[in-house]
């Protein structure tokens, strides 16, 4: 499966791209903001986007909304240090397939999410 992981800390994309590299997943991009993630969404076609709620432009929330509207849209994974607990109403509203606590983060995580 193709994955373009969107996050504003370097240091999370880098240990999500090697986490999920390992587990069999293909990353073909990272991004930074919302906006940077939805041109690598139109560029790269990625099939799963793990995606930040809270990005310096646009809330991640806003950006899943913007990607599950669309045709051929790729499935869209939340993902946060926060408690799912404290924006779950958000991400049923936001169309994302579910969330991901960033220390939880795994294959067997996504698998179950996927599902």
């Amino acid at each position: 499966m193709t994955v373009l992981i969107v996050d504003d800390h370097e240091s999370f994309r880098s240990s999500a791209r090697l986490l999920l590299e390992s587990e069999g997943f293909e990353v073909v991009g990272e991004a930074w903001d919302g906006v940077s993630g939805l041109r690598a969404v139109a560029e790269l076609h990625p099939q799963l986007v793990l995606l930040d709620v809270q990005l310096p432009d646009v809330d991640g929330f806003d950006v899943a909304a913007r990607l599950t509207g669309q045709d051929d849209a790729p499935q869209v994974v939340l993902t946060s240090s926060r408690e799912f607990t404290d924006i779950e109403p958000l991400v049923h509203r936001s169309g994302a397939r579910g969330f991901v606590a960033k220390s939880e983060l795994s294959e067997e995580a996504l698998t179950a999410v996927l599902r």
